[in-house]
């Protein structure tokens, strides 16, 4: 918890109890259904909540705004961010059913509201969203392809509506096809520890 206090330092009350109660829960989860690597379970706060919290630095989502996050896993980076953004609607995604299970249990347990869960492939996902956002689910290339249809036209937030990745290493050649439209950030500038010295966060308009 104190590595989020370090940088988030307007917490709620609500908000510091919701992510202090993650560790628990999470460990409690991984140790039935794996959806962080065991020997990462430490090292949750840094490697998982902050580094889905890095979003939260990049752009501030405004009250209303709907949010798919794709491929979501265990819950990242939804469930950090639904628990920073309270008044931000989050769709949690994907195929594998269990892991939709366990972020769909620790979200319960610890009273988000703003947060829907859905166990299905983004293809068969209608609806329309402000941002999609993705944690290193797949090549921004193919997320482009089965998101197009799903980035709302109105636009609510201080940025166009897109894409906004959380990705690692050298991404020349998977950003190549964007060129000029794609941004990528390093996270280094906003978390000093170590593990964000290769982490990138990237943004496409769409």
């Amino acid at each position: 918890m104190i590595v989020i206090e370090k940088y988030f330092t307007s917490l709620t009350s609500v908000q510091k109890e919701q992510f202090a109660a993650l560790f628990d829960l999470y460990s409690e989860w991984n140790s039935k259904i794996n959806v962080i690597s065991r020997k990462d379970i430490d090292n949750l706060y840094t490697h998982h909540i902050l580094h889905s919290l890095a979003i939260a630095k990049f752009i501030h989502f405004k009250d209303g705004s709907s949010i798919i996050d794709v491929g979501t896993g265990g819950g990242f980076p939804g469930v950090p961010l639904a628990i920073f953004f309270p008044n931000v609607h989050f769709v949690m995604l994907d195929s594998i059913g269990k892991k939709v299970k366990v972020a769909q249990e620790i979200s319960e347990a610890i009273g988000l509201t703003n947060v829907e869960f859905v166990h299905s492939r983004m293809e068969n996902e209608k609806r329309k969203f402000d941002f999609v956002v993705s944690r290193a689910v797949m090549q921004l290339p193919e997320l482009v392809r089965r998101i197009n249809k799903n980035v709302a036209a109105k636009q609510k937030n201080a940025l166009p509506n897109g894409v906004i990745c959380l990705k690692g290493g050298d991404l020349r050649e998977e950003l190549a096809p964007f060129k000029n439209k794609v941004e990528e950030f390093s996270l280094e500038q906003y978390f000093d520890e170590p593990f964000f010295e290769t982490k990138k966060l990237i943004y496409l308009p769409l």
